[in-house]
């Protein structure tokens, strides 16, 4: 549901008028499109904070107790197999590491260097990351929810690959503490804000969205493990699949 009601906002929104900046670099008169208002960004980033809570309640449950985006907690985890020899949770803890690391570096690079904002680039590595979601919902269907050792290390890879992409393309936003992967630093910012005087509750709504969207993905991919094991990971490409089609519907509409 939380996907749902925020991909319905972002489509009633795309009817704005996409703002253009126009800088010129070494010469060059180049153009920085925000495509999708930065109303509309902030929701389609809770989507994406969504659909990361369902992918790591996956991971934790079912792949050897790692994370698909919280690498705070796999270094942890890596430390603990170093020091007690534990071989298999190194090797997860490493594959998901490497996964993630691998994942901003394909998305940087994918995004360019253009200015912050999501331009038609994003709308291509946002499908990207859609793709290799779909290829980690088909791995899981085909061993039936049980990947045997050597599958669960390749769907920690993927699933990390896919969390770093969506780091970049969140980072390349524009919108301040826009994570929606890792959100220490957002509860920090609440906390912060409401614990300010004056209140500074509105500069931190976004990130209270963010929050509440990953505990609801988690909530979602927890129970859907119980119910309906073999689909729980294909709502993180939805709702990744959905993101990508809203920035890719804008980008078609700013060409016309």
């Amino acid at each position: 549901m939380v996907g749902v009601s925020a991909f319905s906002l972002a489509a009633f929104s795309l009817a704005a008028r996409p703002r253009v900046v126009r800088s010129t670099i070494m010469g060059e008169r180049r153009e920085d499109c925000a495509m999708v208002p930065e109303r509309v960004v902030v929701r389609l980033l809770t989507v994406l904070a969504a659909a990361a809570g369902c992918l790591d309640a996956v991971c934790v449950t079912r792949l050897d107790g790692m994370f698909a985006s919280v690498v705070t907690g796999n270094l942890v985890q890596l430390g603990r197999a170093v020091a007690t020899l534990d071989t298999r949770l190194l090797v997860a803890a490493l594959t998901a590491v490497t996964g993630y690391g691998l994942g901003v570096a394909a998305g940087n690079v994918g995004l360019g260097r253009g200015g912050a904002g999501w331009r038609p680039r994003t709308s291509l590595v946002t499908a990207a990351e859609c793709a290799v979601l779909t290829g980690v919902a088909a791995g899981w269907v085909v061993t039936r929810s049980h990947p045997d050792t050597v599958l669960t290390l390749l769907l920690l890879a993927l699933t990390g690959v896919a969390m770093g992409v969506q780091s970049a393309v969140a980072i390349s936003s524009g919108v301040p503490g826009s994570s929606t992967t890792y959100l220490t630093g957002t509860l920090t910012n609440l906390v912060r804000a409401l614990t300010s005087t004056p209140l500074r509750f509105a500069a931190a709504a976004g990130g209270a969205a963010r929050l509440a969207a990953l505990l609801c993905g988690a909530v979602v991919g927890a129970l859907l493990l119980r119910l309906a094991p073999l689909w729980a990971p294909a709502l993180p490409a939805v709702l990744v699949g959905a993101v990508a089609l809203v920035i890719g519907t804008a980008s078609r509409a700013r060409r016309h």
